[in-house]
Order: structure tokens, then C-alpha cells, then sequence
């Protein structure tokens, strides 16, 4: 369950944000040792995910500070 579409990003609490990308950083060591069979795909997936809620989490820590 690597791909979260934005909409669904931004219903989630910052804490839900935090404990997600530390689930997926998780799920991204398994998927490098399982990269020698053929799983680059999924490794690019989940990378991009954890980049969309570091985004949408830094965006929200902006909008909280003004």
C-alpha cells in the first residue's frame, strides 16, 4: 500500500503523516533486498510517497506558523 493519493494525504494529521512515512521507510528496506528479483518499480513508488507526505507535511507546518 504504497501509493496515497493527495486527497487522502490531506485529510491525515500530521502525527498519521509522521508514523506513515516511518512505516513506509520500513517497507522501502525490505523492498531493497528484494530489489535483486526484479522490484525496482515498487522501491521508485514508495520513495515518491514518502516525498508527497514530507510535502504536504512541511506545507502544513507552514500554513500552522503564519
Amino acid at each position: 500500500m504504497a501509493i496515497l493519493k493527495s486527497k487522502d494525504i490531506k485529510k491525515m494529521s500530521s502525527k498519521e503523516i509522521d508514523e506513515k512515512v516511518k512505516d513506509l521507510k520500513m517497507e522501502l528496506v525490505k523492498s531493497k533486498v528484494a530489489a535483486s528479483k526484479g522490484g525496482k518499480l515498487k522501491i521508485r513508488e514508495i520513495k515518491r510517497t514518502i516525498a508527497r507526505l514530507h510535502t504536504f507535511n512541511r506545507l502544513n507546518k507552514q500554513s500552522v506558523g503564519k
